[in-house]
């Protein structure tokens, strides 16, 4: 499925001279950090019987697209602006303890995205099912795990 873009015409966009600092880079990109209270999406998570990770992807993600700047990406040497952002997590085999690559179209609910995320993850035989999308924000969960064990920890 192809996912629409746009063409930003690079003469008139304000963010040109900023792009250039990182058009050339091998792999430009950006981590973002911060504190949340995640008390009430936990207790969401747990009464609907969610997966706290699946659902964490999926709600971060839906916030980012909802923010333009996350959604640029450099294109056959074009900046484009998508429509939207899928996502791509690792996901852990348990028997064969080997991760794997699980790319996942954004749905239109978490709920949604729990059940077609969480079907794909267990379907998915091939490790790698080629290079990332250029249209995928990516995740590594491990360290949702650690946030999410805290908060068993800590809220019961």
């Amino acid at each position: 499925m192809s996912n629409p873009y746009k063409i930003i015409d690079e003469t008139t966009w304000k963010r040109a001279f900023h792009c250039q600092v990182f058009r050339n880079s091998i792999e430009p990109s950006y981590c973002v950090t911060f504190e949340l209270d995640i008390t009430n999406f936990l207790k969401k998570v747990r009464k609907d019987d969610l997966s706290f990770t699946l659902s964490l992807i999926y709600i971060v993600s839906r916030c980012a697209n909802d923010i333009e700047e996350f959604r640029y990406r450099f294109l056959d040497g074009k900046i484009v602006l998508y429509d939207k952002i899928n996502t791509a997590f690792t996901y852990l085999n348990k028997e064969t303890e080997l991760f794997k690559v699980i790319n996942v179209e954004m749905q239109d609910t978490l709920e949604q995205y729990n059940s077609v995320a969480a079907r794909k993850a267990v379907d998915q035989k091939d490790y790698f099912t080629g290079p990332l999308g250029n249209d995928v924000f990516q995740f590594s969960p491990y360290a949702m795990g650690i946030v999410h064990s805290y908060f068993t920890y800590k809220l019961g």
